[in-house]
């Protein structure tokens, strides 16, 4: 049993298969989205401790608005890299660098100019100098080594690890300690900055490039197909992410728009950890195996059915415990956006099981499919955050995109039998029994409030995470259960 254990771990650690590269990219990606969000994670609850909710509020905007322009001019280019068979060719790196670079140019340009008009719609005079800043990181990001797309394409996981997350972690340090000295939304604005300033350095460090001196006409071109096809998702994809904070800055203060940003972003944390790991790591998957629709569903299923096993049990305990764990973990004022946090949970574990069909869909080369998945939630978006927000206050801004993404999931899963063998009657069971497995949460968690055990936050918190404790030792013996069968099929 040793023996075979060790065999199997030394063809993970050493061998070529897809399996084997997956397994260790996923190793160094997770390693390296773990300690970013982490550091994430401590700098939020250190800096609610030194910066008003304004701040945060604030910057909310910043980002939100530069994200505007950023995607409007998104065109793809890593993607269409990691898809292109021809990437590897010198030509199309060259010309992954020329696209990345003009576009963060024509970024910062359109973003300097229209950073006052901005600015007067919020009526803070503040917001110029903030945009105008905070665009200057845009370009050193767009300056970064191709050939740290390059390492993405050809599964040397590692490599993108040290330069993204690093990156990231460096900024948020920045962050933090400015945060002592400048007591405002300076050191925010300050702390993204110098994260595109990190990836920027390390991508040379590790992937050493030199930058091209002349256009490789037919590769851009070729590049660009895909980049056509994909035309306009970056911006959807904004409309559904943003339009929340778009209207809430508008009719509430930055103090209650602090408090929203702070909840959700409480759940977005790890969302965006095991988001970044999964399109990181699946894209280069169903790319090598686009061609086997039967092994594709296969990694689909599997990949969701984890995906259901750990996210169900986090919504039971954020119900039960969100407005505990935001005043232990910011301070009592964040708990009134309780509800923002609980909603925004289910929508972050929707737009992952989602994110994983889009995966199938560029790997490809159809990203046209996903957009108008897009358009759909977009347009919801559009029609509905105002009377949401009207209607039911801040809790609203999730509302609606809670709404957006139920129809955008269900009419990709309609859309994706088209290209792979999906049994929807296996997929749809896969909630099912997640479902009843964190029922145990819930339980858990009303009977200790029927006892009177968990009326104080801490108390309360403490028994959410036990009855977690116990969905997952469940959990893990559901999905061990199904991997043996998966394996067989293999």
């Amino acid at each position: 049993m040793l023996g075979r254990m060790k065999k199997h771990v030394d063809l993970i650690r050493a061998g070529e298969s897809l399996k084997a590269k997956v397994f260790r990219g996923g190793v160094w990606l997770g390693g390296g989205s773990f300690a970013e969000q982490v550091t994430r994670f401590g700098r939020n609850i250190v800096l609610t401790r030194l910066l008003a909710p304004e701040a945060f509020g604030v910057m909310a905007v910043v980002l939100s608005a530069s994200s505007v322009i950023h995607t409007v001019m998104d065109i793809g280019v890593r993607e269409a890299l990691i898809q292109n068979p021809k990437g590897s060719e010198d030509d199309y790196v060259d010309a992954a660098w020329w696209m990345a670079f003009g576009r963060a140019v024509t970024f910062w340009a359109i973003l300097s100019a229209i950073a006052p008009l901005i600015a007067g719609f919020y009526g803070n005079a503040e917001l110029g100098p903030l945009f105008r800043v905070s665009a200057i990181g845009v370009l050193f990001e767009g300056a970064i080594s191709s050939r740290a797309y390059l390492a993405i394409r050809e599964m040397k996981f590692r490599k993108w690890a040290i330069i993204n997350h690093g990156g990231a972690i460096l900024g948020v340090v920045v962050a933090v300690v400015l945060s002592y000295f400048i007591r405002d939304v300076w050191a925010l604005v300050l702390g993204y900055g110098a994260e595109s300033v990190g990836r920027f350095s390390l991508s040379y460090l590790v992937c050493p490039y030199l930058p091209p001196r002349k256009l490789p006409v037919g590769a851009i071109r070729d590049l660009l197909t895909f980049s056509r096809r994909a035309f306009g998702l970056s911006l959807l994809n904004l409309v559904f992410a943003r339009a929340d904070v778009f209207v809430l800055a508008k009719m509430f203060s930055p103090a209650d728009l602090g408090l929203y940003t702070m909840a959700i972003y409480l759940v977005q944390t790890p969302t965006s950890f095991i988001m970044n790991l999964l399109g990181q790591t699946m894209l280069p998957t169903f790319s090598q195996v686009q061609d086997d629709p039967a092994r594709t569903s296969r990694i689909l299923v599997q990949v969701t059915s984890a995906l259901v096993l750990v996210g169900i049990p986090v919504l039971f305990f954020l119900f039960f415990c969100g407005r505990s764990l935001l005043g232990i973990l910011y301070g009592g004022r964040y708990s009134a956006a309780a509800g923002p946090l609980i909603v925004a949970s289910l929508v972050a574990l929707l737009n992952l099981l989602n994110g994983q069909i889009t995966s199938i869909f560029f790997a490809k080369g159809r990203p046209q499919l996903h957009r108008r998945c897009v358009v759909i939630m977009a347009i919801i978006m559009i029609a509905l955050i105002y009377p949401f927000v009207a209607w039911f206050g801040l809790v609203g801004g999730q509302l609606v995109a809670l709404l957006a993404i139920i129809v955008g999931f269900a009419f990709q899963i309609v859309r994706v039998r088209d290209f792979i063998e999906l049994d929807s009657a296996q997929y749809g069971k896969l909630l099912l029994v997640s479902g009843g497995v964190s029922l145990g949460v819930a339980a858990i968690c009303f009977a200790a409030r029927r006892l009177n055990f968990g009326a104080a936050p801490i108390p309360n918190v403490l028994i959410g995470i036990v009855g977690c404790m116990i969905a997952y030792g469940i959990s893990g013996g559901v999905f061990l259960r199904n991997g043996l069968k998966w394996r067989n099929q293999d």
